[in-house]
């Protein structure tokens, strides 16, 4: 791994750090510590100390080679998220550490080295999902760089009009994942799960329309105008989305259900009930004849909306959930108008991703990119610092947010 910025320089003696109390007892150093309290010591170190274990000594050498290790680095119940960037061209294995704040570079595995195509689409844990132009589907750790090719979907599945594609840790082991394909024509919906445990792919499961939702929430409504293509146009503008968004949808639990959410071609957010098997779409945030860019992301195990929209001369950026009693949007956050008004005019496209209780939000344009982070605690909105590269800025269109976890298994 290659950091952009600069890595700290690394001893090149092995380093001794001892603990002293005020009532003057001896000495106590790393090296009088056994293997297992040392690898649960060393197992809470960021994600990026890893990479430099085995240049300490031959005793952290072997810590950072052991199974024992990775377990108890997989009884660290969270890490600060890495958010995987996607470049222009999908050729840059690029991430933004979150916990230093820093960018650097991923060696990519083999199996995406031998197809170019491959692209990310989905991401959960500490995996990212790739998908190529044909359908194929590989899950990679980008940390240690172990992959997997999935096996293929059935040809008829694969002929159907592709929706979204989301990704779920399993929560009880965290060494297990599902991914769900949706497919079909509104309202005619199906979906496909793969399942990691068994590495196959589960029978088609055909989704209803919920009843009560059938009438409110027409897709068909002829005085509806609609402002987003299923790639994410924003119509009126040369803007499109990057292709790894295409499927871009999110994965939720609520009282024990699996919930899958994504943007229809027509620009609503349709959710599916995996399993009570049934579907439906939410009201509109705005009304026809309104401008917008929009994404839907999962933070703190909840759906949200971002949504960027242009009105009376300026540009809002604002953060929505909805309130189930009320049935109606809520927003929770709102970009300062000082920083929102820079956006106004330039015919922005937003992509974001959720993790924990941040967003991270890339915006582009075709003479404009900037990317956002905003924690929800606080509706503190923070702007990354550009990703330098031989003295340019390189420009992303999107991210995924996975862990950094080494003992995640494709």
């Amino acid at each position: 791994m290659e950091n952009y910025d600069s890595w700290a320089m690394v001893p090149s003696r092995k380093r001794k750090f001892q603990l002293e109390d005020d009532e003057g007892l001896p000495n106590f150093g790393m090296d009088d510590l056994n293997q297992d309290m040392l690898e649960k010591i060393l197992s809470w170190l960021p994600t990026s100390s890893f990479f430099r274990l085995r240049s300490v000594c031959k005793r952290w050498k072997s810590v950072a080679d052991s199974n024992s290790f990775r377990l108890a680095c997989s009884e660290i119940p969270s890490r600060d998220p890495w958010f995987f960037m996607v470049d222009a061209d999908l050729n840059k294995w690029t991430v933004f550490d979150s916990a230093e704040k820093s960018w650097k570079k991923l060696d990519q595995p083999s199996l995406c080295q031998q197809n170019s195509d491959f692209m990310p689409v989905a991401a959960s844990g500490g995996l990212v999902c790739f998908r190529d132009e044909s359908g194929g589907l590989i899950v990679c750790n980008p940390v240690t760089g172990s992959s997997r090719e999935l096996p293929r979907v059935l040809p008829d599945s694969e002929a159907r009009s592709l929706h979204a594609i989301a990704m779920t840790t399993c929560s009880d082991d965290q060494q297990s994942y599902k991914l769900v394909l949706v497919s079909g024509e509104l309202p005619k919906l199906s979906c496909k799960i793969y399942n990691s445990s068994t590495n196959c792919w589960e029978d088609d499961i055909c989704l209803k329309r919920k009843a009560d939702e059938s009438q409110e929430f027409d897709s068909n409504d002829d005085n509806a105008v609609y402002f987003l293509s299923k790639a994410g146009n924003v119509v009126a503008t040369d803007m499109q989305r990057s292709p790894s968004k295409q499927y871009s949808s999110v994965m939720t639990v609520k009282d024990g259900e699996e919930i899958a959410y994504f943007l229809s071609a027509s620009g609503t957010i349709v959710a599916c009930n995996l399993t009570r098997k049934l579907f439906f779409e939410y009201p509109r945030l705005l009304p026809v004849f309104h401008e917008y860019s929009i994404d839907v992301v999962e933070c703190q195990g909840e759906m949200l909306v971002v949504l960027l929209s242009e009105f009376l001369g300026s540009a809002s950026l604002r953060v929505w959930r909805f309130d189930e009693d009320s049935r109606s949007w809520r927003q929770i956050a709102a970009m300062p108008p000082s920083m929102s008004h820079e956006f106004y005019g330039k015919k922005m496209d937003i992509n974001c991703v959720g993790a924990g209780d941040q967003i991270f939000i890339c915006l582009n344009s075709v003479e404009f990119f900037s990317y956002i982070i905003c924690n929800l605690r606080n509706n503190d909105w923070i702007e990354v610092p550009k990703c330098i590269k031989n003295g340019e800025a390189v420009e992303f269109m999107s991210a995924f947010s996975f862990e950094p976890r080494i003992e995640a298994l494709v």
